[in-house]
């Protein structure tokens, strides 16, 4: 089922998720919801606070039609290493349509957490995958990308948005 993606603006965006206590049914049909939302509005990851449930659940998808890997559910997510090295790059989001800034962030990640099934897993991730990693799990926290770049960057890009969505 395809939800219905929160916009900036809504209170569940800036809550810190509670973690998921127990893998049920229920869990695992969110989390294929997620996926179909995601897909559905052509992006590259998900966080379950995007459609309202502030849960601690994000899903990733940054493969190329080549690629295998790069499909990830992760429930209860922790980063457990950063590098050194940071880069900037352009970040969008689907909470925050229409708007793209350059964010930096460190090139790559190191996270544990749980798949569907309940096991643990762990990602390191540059490149793409780092970036979607690091975007969704700020979610997680109540954090937008628009909170990672300048306040006189942040004003401008929030005015510029207020001004697309009085477009619409």
């Amino acid at each position: 089922m395809v939800h219905k993606i929160v916009l900036m603006g809504d209170p569940v965006l800036r809550k810190e998720a509670t973690e998921v206590e127990e893998i049920t049914d229920e869990v695992r049909k969110l989390v294929q919801d997620m996926f179909e939302t995601m897909y559905h509005a052509e992006g590259v990851g998900l966080a379950a606070p995007q459609i309202g449930i502030s849960k601690r659940i994000f899903v990733i998808d940054v493969r190329d039609e080549d690629q295998a890997g790069g499909r990830y559910a992760l429930i209860n997510p922790e980063i457990v290493g950063f590098s050194k090295d940071v880069e900037k790059s352009s970040e969008g989001c689907l909470s925050i349509p229409g708007l793209e800034e350059i964010v930096e962030r460190p090139s790559a990640v190191q996270m544990k957490a749980l798949d569907v099934d309940g096991n643990p897993i762990e990602i390191e991730g540059d490149e793409l995958l780092g970036r979607a990693l690091q975007h969704e799990f700020d979610h997680l926290n109540g954090i937008l990308f628009l909170d990672r770049i300048t306040p006189l960057k942040r004003k401008l890009a929030i005015k510029k948005w207020h001004k697309l969505q009085a477009e619409d």
